[in-house]
C-alpha cells in the first residue's frame, strides 16, 4: 500500500504559459528581423550590457583566466578531465558498422560530428559554470567542428568563471549574451555571428522556451525544465542524509520537486524533522524551503516492487538510491536521467565533478530519453551500396512489387530500369539469397 507521508500541493493549472510563449515568439522574431540591433537592445534591457561586440576578445579571456586561484584552475581542471574522460570512453563505444547483408548487398552507418553547436551556459543567481564543462567539452570529444559558448554577464561584466571553464573546455568562440536573444543569435545567426546547426545547454523557462520553439530550425540536446531529484531509501539509510540530499537541490529553484520514496514510516518521520533542522541553518533555505513546502514529497511504501513502481512513474531527472541492495534498482529501473547508487555518491558530484553529464531529462521525459551525452552530437548516417548486377536486378524485383502495392509506380520505375539493365536473376543468386 502507498501512502503520502508528506504530499507536494496540487500543480494549479498554469495560465501564464501562452504568455510566455507569446513572449519569447515576439523576442525571436524581433532578433530574426533586426539581427545585432535587436542583439543589443536586448542585451541592454535584460542584462544591463551594452557593447559594440558581445565576442570576447582573447584579452578579456585571458583577464578572466588571471583572475583565477591557483586551487581554482585545479579544480575545475580536475573536473574537466573527469567529463573528458567519461565522453571519450561513451565515443568509443560507437563503432561504424558496415555489413553485408545478402550477397552483394553492403549496408552501414558512420558517426558524423554535428559541425557547428552552440552551448548555452546560464547564469542568474548561480554561475554554473559546470555547464560548459558538461556541453562544451562533450561536443569537442565529438568533434564538432565549430562550439560556441554564450553566458549572460553577473553584474554587468562577463561571469569570470563561466568564462575561464567555456574557454578551458575548448570553446571557439565566447559570448558574453543570455536569456532569448542569446538562443536566437545562435540559432537565425546575425550580421556577426555565424548561425549554428544545434543549441545545447540548460537555462531559464524563457531559454527552455525558446529552444522548444526553435526547434526544426536547428537541433537541440532535449527540453528542460526545473531540476528534480529524487531518493530510493531504506532502514538502513539515516535521515540526516536524506534531508541534506532533498534540500540540496532543492536549492536550485522554488519549483524544483523533490521526493523521497521509503518503505520506512521511522525513516519518513526522522527525515521530516532533520529538514526543519536544516532549514534553519541552509543559507539557501527561502529557496529550498519554498520548493520543499510547495513540491516536496515522502511516499512510504511496504515493499521494494512498490518503491521501483513509483520510481518509474516519476521519472526523475536524479535518483538517489540509498538501501541494502542499491544494485535491484541498477537491474529494474528504467525511467531515470541519471542513477547515483549508494550513500557514498551523491548528485552534487554528477552536477559538478564526477564526470557524467549533468544536463538531463526532466517533467518525466526520462520515459523516452536520457541525458546529453557524446551521442547527441553526433548523426548516426547509413549508406547502402550494391556491388554485382545480379544483386541489383533482385532486390529491384522486390522493390518493384512493394511499391505498386503501394500506387508509387515512379518508385516501381526506379526498380524496373535497374533489373531491365542488369538482367534476369540467376539462378545461383537465387540460391545463394535464399541460403542467407
Amino acid at each position: 500500500m502507498i501512502r503520502r507521508v508528506k504530499a507536494a500541493k496540487p500543480v494549479a493549472a498554469i495560465s501564464k504559459d501562452r504568455r510566455l510563449t507569446e513572449t519569447v515568439e515576439a523576442l525571436l522574431a524581433d532578433v530574426e528581423t533586426r539581427g545585432d540591433a535587436a542583439v543589443r537592445e536586448l542585451a541592454v534591457k535584460f542584462d544591463g550590457l551594452d557593447r559594440k561586440s558581445y565576442l570576447l576578445s582573447k584579452a578579456e579571456i585571458q583577464a578572466c583566466l588571471d583572475r583565477m586561484t591557483v586551487r581554482e584552475r585545479d579544480d575545475m581542471e580536475f573536473a574537466q578531465t573527469q567529463v573528458r574522460n567519461f565522453a571519450i570512453a561513451q565515443k568509443n563505444a560507437l563503432l561504424d558498422i558496415e555489413v553485408e547483408t545478402l550477397p552483394g548487398v553492403i549496408l552501414g552507418h558512420r558517426n558524423i560530428p554535428i559541425s557547428n553547436v552552440g552551448c548555452y551556459v546560464p547564469g542568474g543567481q548561480y554561475p554554473l559554470l559546470a555547464s560548459a564543462h558538461m556541453s562544451v567539452l562533450t561536443a569537442k570529444v565529438a568533434g564538432c567542428d565549430r562550439v560556441i559558448t554564450a553566458a549572460p554577464p553577473f553584474k554587468g561584466e562577463p561571469a569570470s568563471l563561466i568564462v575561464a571553464a567555456q574557454h578551458l573546455a575548448g570553446a571557439d568562440e565566447i559570448y558574453c549574451l543570455g536569456g532569448v536573444q542569446a538562443i536566437a543569435a545562435m540559432a537565425y545567426g546575425t550580421e556577426s555571428i555565424q548561425p549554428v546547426d544545434m543549441i545545447a545547454g540548460p537555462g531559464n523557462a524563457y531559454v527552455a522556451e525558446a529552444k522548444r520553439l526553435l526547434f526544426g530550425q536547428v537541433g537541440i540536446d532535449l527540453f528542460a525544465g526545473p531540476t528534480e531529484t529524487l531518493i530510493i531509501a531504506d532502514d538502513t539509510s539515516d535521515a540526516e542524509l536524506c534531508a541534506t540530499d532533498l534540500l540540496g537541490q532543492a536549492e536550485h529553484g522554488v519549483n524544483s520537486p523533490a521526493v523521497l520514496i521509503t518503505n520506512s514510516e521511522k525513516l519518513a518521520r526522522e527525515t521530516l524533522a532533520e529538514i526543519d533542522r536544516l532549514l534553519a541553518i541552509l543559507p539557501t533555505a527561502k529557496i529550498a524551503g519554498k520548493a520543499w513546502e510547495d513540491c516536496g514529497e515522502i511516499i512510504l511504501c511496504d515493499t521494494l516492487d512498490e518503491m521501483l513502481a513509483e520510481a518509474n512513474l516519476i521519472a526523475s531527472e536524479h535518483v538517489q538510491v540509498m538501501t541494502a541492495d542499491p544494485d535491484y534498482f541498477l537491474e529494474h529501473l528504467v525511467n531515470y536521467g541519471a542513477l547515483f547508487l549508494g550513500a557514498r555518491t551523491t548528485v552534487a558530484y554528477g552536477d559538478k565533478v564526477i564526470g557524467t553529464n549533468h544536463t538531463l531529462p526532466t517533467k518525466r521525459a526520462a520515459r523516452y530519453t536520457g541525458g546529453l551525452w557524446v551521442g547527441k552530437f553526433l548523426k548516426t548516417c547509413t549508406y547502402q551500396k550494391i556491388l554485382t548486377d545480379a544483386a541489383s536486378a533482385s532486390i529491384g524485383e522486390y522493390c518493384s512489387r512493394l511499391c505498386m502495392m503501394e500506387g508509387f509506380s515512379g518508385h516501381a520505375e526506379q526498380a524496373n530500369v535497374r533489373v531491365r539493365r542488369h538482367g534476369q536473376r540467376n539462378v545461383g543468386y537465387a540460391q545463394a539469397v535464399e541460403a542467407v
